[in-house]
């Protein structure tokens, strides 16, 4: 994925500067050229819930490993410390988001015979879906957060819950184009 390649790096250099650009630029510089942000350099292009999302979990970065975010300073930075940092905010991600999606999906498509076990099994299938924890964990990526909005927007609407099915579905959308 480019790691140790400059001048990208690639994915694990594309959401740390996220982080950087959103945690060190005020808002309205986030999606802007300018001397600080270079457009061509990892430009924030994903909508406004991801850019949220890098923000929090850059103030949590900067708490934990703040030379990983230093403005501009932490181009192609990839200590371990800040590798542990970045995998680490995607599995907690998923399990504030993804997983509950996950919960809400079952919930919503089960019936009420079904047993407590067949559903616990259907929420660890969906947990441990291989392109999640291969590819989203091992890259970097945050489409966990997008698939468990929309899962848990599907469950709802299952349940006949519209307005809030609406709610999560829109803030999947916002999170990722791939809603």
């Amino acid at each position: 994925s480019g790691e140790t390649h400059a001048p990208m790096y690639g994915d694990f250099e594309a959401q740390r500067h996220w982080m950087e650009i959103t945690t060190g630029l005020p808002v309205l510089e986030w999606y802007e050229q300018g001397p600080q942000n270079d457009l061509q350099y990892w430009g924030l292009d994903y909508p406004p819930l991801t850019a949220f999302h890098s923000w929090l979990l850059g103030k949590l970065g900067h708490l934990a490993v703040p030379d990983c975010f230093a403005l501009v300073k932490s181009h192609g930075y990839e200590s371990q410390a800040c590798r542990a940092f970045m995998r680490s905010s995607v599995i907690l991600s998923d399990l504030f988001v993804y997983f509950p999606g996950c919960l809400l999906a079952v919930w919503g498509f089960s019936q009420e015979a079904e047993k407590l076990p067949h559903r616990a099994l259907a929420v660890v299938i969906l947990w441990l879906l291989p392109p999640l924890l291969v590819i989203d964990h091992g890259h970097f990526q945050f489409n966990g957060v997008c698939f468990g909005l929309c899962l848990g927007a599907a469950g709802l609407v299952a349940r006949g819950r519209r307005l809030s099915a609406s709610v999560l579905f829109t803030a999947g959308l916002l999170f990722k184009q791939i809603a």
